[in-house]
């Protein structure tokens, strides 16, 4: 949970951080490499254009929050009966997953559209309407939280403190709805994902909670002493469930603590690779789909927050911010290297070194439905060949099917103790999954239940030449 929380935190100090430095770079490439010639190159680089994307996003989704009253929304909120608030904090807590999960799709789409090589001019016309959809996704997911923020500022607030104590009891009641549920690894590396997300998404409501409380008392500090104990129980009470949750699963599912040490692998495998000269994807759009936390709109409310909150005048205040500013670009660099460094020994004790030279496991996927796709029309003949297969459909809808890809390829999977839940299938292992699945190999196999891979279950969607 520490290690998932600091990769969170580098994610999201990267918005604030690097993400403005390469949005400026790649504009002076913009701007200066006509007047140079391009010889043959690219104007932009495709990670290049996913910056200038994510920038324009940013600075879009922030104009349009800037029309957003938030103390109109208080007041509102604040009118509002205990019970009636108890209900849609619960609802905005289950929007928000919804969100997160439709908002990846949507920026994946748009990173999508933008950086692969299309072979008519027309084409690129594709990526306007994409992104428009991101930059409303972005707004509307900032708004959700900032009713979020705002429900739970005006709990903060009350007298008699009731409604902050059934929001806290809430979290008791997820231990209900989970503990006595059927648990598997990687339904359990899910959840653990998700609780990561949720915490650290509560920690940055907390923040914005008091900015807002201590603007309205003038920063005295011994407001926040009044705050204080309010945060400290919340938070308390957040890590006290999860503990409690996760002891729980592991002990009624027989679930060996070891696990959360493959689950650690897994993350680390994740930021290794996103490291290296030629990666799939960037690191913090990595995290994005493992852990289903976005940054984009999560930051943009911040940024709202603080520039609605401080007022920055005259030269000391913007030295006061450069410093600022500087801080965070340090804590940045050495958060990154701190985890770089726990990551690869992570990987090293995982016996996972190996792995960080083969294609990410949706590239693999990817290149076995077009092998099956055209072995299926080489065997079309066959009898047991059924209707479904001649229309092509992909390789990820075929999970359901009784002779499936995965029962088949079970055996064939590496068997040894870190292979077991952390690798992903190899070349050769892809070629007897197809044959398997076209009936050439496998027919005497038994049926088994399918076994995904830590590296597979977070369903990547990943661009393969968006990192030179």
């Amino acid at each position: 949970m520490t290690f998932g929380f600091f990769l969170c935190l580098d994610a999201f100090l990267y918005v604030f951080t690097l993400l403005p430095l390469r949005v400026i770079l790649a504009l002076l490439r913009l701007f200066t490499v006509p007047c140079c010639g391009l010889s043959g190159s690219r104007l932009l680089q495709p990670a290049q254009v996913c910056d200038v994307l994510k920038g324009f996003i940013m600075v879009l989704c922030y104009s349009m929050m800037s029309y957003v009253d938030y103390s109109m929304m208080y007041h509102l909120i604040r009118g509002q009966s205990v019970i009636k608030l108890y209900i849609i904090y619960n609802m905005l807590e289950v929007a928000d997953r919804l969100f997160s999960s439709f908002g990846q799709d949507i920026l994946d789409a748009l990173y999508w559209t933008a950086t692969e090589p299309k072979e008519k001019k027309r084409a690129h016309i594709g990526v306007i309407p994409h992104f428009f959809m991101a930059v409303l996704y972005v707004f509307l997911h900032a708004i959700l939280i900032m009713v979020q923020a705002t429900t739970l500022n005006v709990a903060f607030n009350s007298h008699n403190k009731s409604l902050l104590t059934i929001m806290m009891s809430n979290n008791f009641v997820e231990i209900k709805g989970s503990v006595f549920k059927k648990f598997e690894k990687n339904n359990l590396f899910q959840m653990s994902n998700s609780d990561i997300k949720e915490r650290f998404t509560n920690y940055i409501l907390l923040l914005i909670v008091c900015l807002r409380n201590m603007e309205q008392f003038s920063w005295n500090p011994d407001h926040f002493w009044v705050l204080f104990p309010d945060v400290l129980m919340v938070m308390a009470s957040e890590i006290a469930v999860d503990v409690v949750k996760h002891a729980f699963i592991t002990k009624f599912n027989d679930i060996s603590a070891d696990v959360y040490g493959e689950y650690r692998a897994s993350l680390a495998f994740d930021l290794v690779s996103s490291r290296q000269k030629n990666a799939y994807t960037d690191y913090s759009d990595s995290v994005s789909r493992r852990m289903g936390f976005i940054p984009l709109p999560l930051a943009l409310l911040l940024i709202r927050v603080v520039t609605s909150s401080v007022k920055i005048q005259g030269s000391l205040s913007f030295m006061c911010v450069l410093l600022f500013y500087l801080g965070m670009i340090t804590l940045k660099v050495l958060n990154s290297i701190v985890l770089l460094g726990r990551s690869c020994v992570f990987v090293k004790e995982a016996n996972m070194e190996e792995k960080l030279f083969d294609p990410p496991p949706s590239v693999v996927s990817s290149r076995a439905n077009s092998r099956a796709h055209r072995t299926k029309h080489v065997h079309t003949t066959a009898p047991q060949e059924p209707t479904a297969d001649k229309a092509g459909i992909s390789l990820a809808s075929e999970v359901s099917q009784p002779t499936n890809m995965a029962e088949s390829a079970a055996p064939t999977l590496p068997k040894s103790d870190s292979d077991t839940f952390l690798t992903t299938p190899d070349e050769e292992d892809d070629d007897k999954i197809i044959n398997a699945d076209t009936g050439l190999e496998g027919d005497g196999l038994k049926h088994r239940t399918p076994k995904k891979d830590l590296l597979e279950i977070d369903r990547f969607t990943i661009c393969g030449n968006r990192i030179d």
